[in-house]
């Protein structure tokens, strides 16, 4: 894939074919923090974008916008404001959470890999290869709802990355500096910034990824019970919380 070709040659450019299934991608697209040194070529952002902006929205409005950052003197900026509230944050979560006792201490511990991803993402961030900050449009004032019209829209964003074997992270990194990613960038002040996505190539792997069981996570009728169809298929990897007794777990991956 080429990073030269005339931006109007890709409006001839069909969409590339997927690598998962839909059903394979939902269960296997993980938070990858760690990327390879190299850009994401021009037409794999045009797919990743394309289906971003195909998600469904209230009354079809689609008020989702999108900054995408790859590279020059304004994007070098805004990624260095994100991460420096990267690094603040997460100086902040390692020492409240207690990332350095307990099993964060024990090396090789699903918590300790954790932290030294977080960490390395963190202390890094400013050489991530795309930063996507979605925005929103407001039509209306303020309201718990309204994430319904751009979240959508952001998790197509990662489930496309991983078909085009790319991978990336929803955070929220710009709500100290939204005022200054404002001015920066020249999003209106009607917009919103819903989210900060970083994207890459994967240093490491996309899933399976490990979740609580279904039936802790499922209630039937009404909250407390689960119904009886609530059971993980076969393969299922599972977090610390651990499987119902006497189901069979599957030891999980390391972190992507």
């Amino acid at each position: 894939m080429g990073q030269n070709r005339p931006m109007d040659d890709l409006s001839r450019v069909p969409l590339a074919p997927d690598t998962v299934g839909l059903l394979e991608g939902m269960a296997t697209t993980r938070a990858i923090r760690r990327y390879l040194p190299e850009p994401v070529p021009d037409e794999v952002l045009r797919d990743i974008l394309f289906a971003a902006t195909r998600a469904p929205s209230g009354s079809n409005r689609q008020p989702f916008r999108f900054v995408v950052l790859q590279h020059g003197e304004v994007a070098a900026e805004a990624k260095r404001l994100l991460a420096g509230v990267a690094r603040s944050l997460w100086d902040w979560k390692a020492h409240n959470d207690g990332y350095a006792r307990g099993s964060g201490a024990v090396d090789g511990s699903p918590k300790a890999r954790m932290a030294r991803t977080m960490a390395e993402y963190c202390e890094h961030f400013e050489s991530v290869p795309v930063v996507v900050l979605p925005c929103m449009i407001r039509y209306r004032a303020p309201s718990s709802s309204e994430g319904g019209s751009i979240y959508p829209a952001c998790q197509n964003l990662l489930l496309a990355a991983r078909a085009l074997g790319y991978g990336g992270v929803l955070t929220g990194f710009h709500h100290p500096v939204e005022a200054e990613l404002k001015e920066l960038l020249g999003i209106p002040q009607e917009a919103f910034i819903a989210a900060t996505i970083s994207l890459g190539k994967p240093a490491g792997h996309h899933g399976p990824v490990r979740r609580r069981p279904l039936a802790e996570l499922v209630h039937g009728d009404a909250w407390g019970s689960a119904p009886a169809w609530a059971q993980d298929p076969p393969g299922t990897c599972f977090t610390s919380a651990g499987p119902p007794k006497g189901t069979p777990t599957t030891t999980p991956p390391p972190p992507g």
